[in-house]
């Protein structure tokens, strides 16, 4: 079988190497693909948000399964596109790919179906928006309705701060993506991530996660694409995950097919767990980045089976098997991200850290010159560690870690920390 992988992060970088491993016999390209991708893929460098150079790609290596990483090609309607072309796609069609590309659409189903989330309204103009603000507690979170690369979310504490989010995401801040905004209540909590894999009609629960998002040790500073994460979360009892699943889950998937569009990939629920129980925050139609370095090293069953089984509708014949230890990745970033910083440095000691038991090196922002390894962007590398214990998962990939350097590289030690307190607790 001819695979295409979409993508060119640490996420794609884990998904090839799972794939790579499969039992199952298959030829990899990815595209547009990075230096640790081409150990297990042909990379081939094309637009992967223009649908027409990737069906091009697909006839001219006769790729019978596409497996799309990030986001944008989904909301775009890749899926659809290549379905129509008669070939397999992991991941959903455009409507269903609305539950992360529209907040607003989510929000809606939400409140249809009696999905636990903040209290929220909806806006398409400026002073509607600020009206209604003057009546709000605060802080309060305001949202564009569209993809923002991951920047379209303000927690404002005060009207002032407000007032001037709403402002200049009408003023096209956030270009298309902020012609709407959500406007929804503060919700106080601790977030964990849920994954599950779906077809047409069945799903499977995987596992949970927690990332952490901001810049700064002990979780402070601007918001970045993920500084780290770990996996399993062990917030996310037996109990809070049945609430999942038959309150956010169960409910959102049937919303899918009553609109005609039963949702078929990976569904990444990113919930606050509130004393209420747990909320919805948001949907993302793929696996998360980092959280997917942290959840396919404890994968013991084949990625390729599960891939095409929820492409084939044949989901209910699969069972899934998990190492049961954690695994924590620590993000190591360029200096001076998310905002600006220098790129084309080289980085030493990847070969040391990768020969280390149980690391996992996964590739973001990395380029090959001249074969020397240079940095090429914010995020540069994912560290993944195997542990019976956060805290250990911890220690030793932050041992791998400080065999890896180049100037500037910057990193957070303290991934894990709050399971790690309640380990120390326990």
């Amino acid at each position: 079988m001819n695979i295409l992988l979409l993508g060119s992060g640490g996420r794609e970088h884990s998904l090839v190497k799972s794939l790579y491993e499969s039992s199952k016999n298959k030829k990899i390209f990815c595209a547009p693909g990075n230096p640790g991708i081409e150990e297990f893929a042909k990379l081939i460098n094309i637009n992967i948000n223009n649908n027409d150079e990737v069906l091009e790609l697909c006839i001219a290596e006769k790729i019978e399964l596409v497996v799309i990483g990030p986001e944008i090609p989904l909301v775009n309607g890749l899926a659809d596109f290549l379905l129509e072309n008669n070939i397999l796609v992991f991941g959903p069609r455009k409507k269903a790919a609305q539950l992360e590309g529209s907040k607003k659409f989510t929000k809606e189903i939400c409140k249809k179906y009696n999905i636990p989330t903040a209290k929220f309204k909806t806006f398409d103009d400026e002073t509607t928006a600020l009206e209604y603000l003057k009546e709000q507690l605060f802080p309060i979170v305001i949202k564009a309705d569209g993809l923002a690369a991951g920047k379209g979310v303000i927690i404002a504490e005060s009207y002032k701060e407000a007032e001037k989010a709403v402002k200049e995401i009408f003023s096209g801040l956030f270009k298309d993506a902020g012609k709407e905004i959500v406007i929804e209540e503060f919700l106080i909590g601790e977030e964990v991530s849920y994954f599950i894999i779906a077809d047409e009609d069945d799903f499977i629960e995987l596992t949970s996660a927690q990332d952490h998002k901001r810049i700064g040790v002990g979780d402070t500073g601007p918001n970045t694409g993920g500084m780290g994460a770990y996996s399993p979360a062990p917030l996310m009892n037996n109990e809070l995950k049945e609430i999942t699943v038959n309150k956010i889950i169960k409910p959102t998937l049937k919303a899918m097919k009553d609109l005609g569009c039963p949702y078929t990939g990976i569904l990444y629920a990113g919930l606050m767990i509130t004393k209420e129980g747990p909320k919805l925050i948001e949907y993302n139609v793929r696996f998360g980045d980092p959280e997917c370095q942290v959840i396919l090293p404890r994968l013991k069953s084949d990625l390729l089976s599960l891939v095409i089984s929820s492409c084939k509708n044949s989901l209910k014949e699969e069972i899934i098997e998990w190492d049961d230890r954690f695994a924590l990745t620590i993000v190591m970033a360029s200096k001076g991200y998310p905002n600006d910083y220098k790129t084309g440095y080289e980085i030493n000691g990847i070969k040391k850290a990768s020969n280390q038991k149980d690391i996992y090196i996964y590739h973001a922002g990395t380029k090959k010159v001249n074969d020397i390894t240079q940095t090429n962007g914010g995020r540069v590398l994912n560290i993944t560690s195997l542990g019976k214990t956060v805290k250990e998962a911890n220690k030793s990939a932050l041992s791998a870690v400080n065999m890896i350097n180049w100037d500037g590289s910057y990193y957070r030690n303290d991934i894990g920390w709050r399971a790690i307190k309640r380990e120390e607790n326990e």
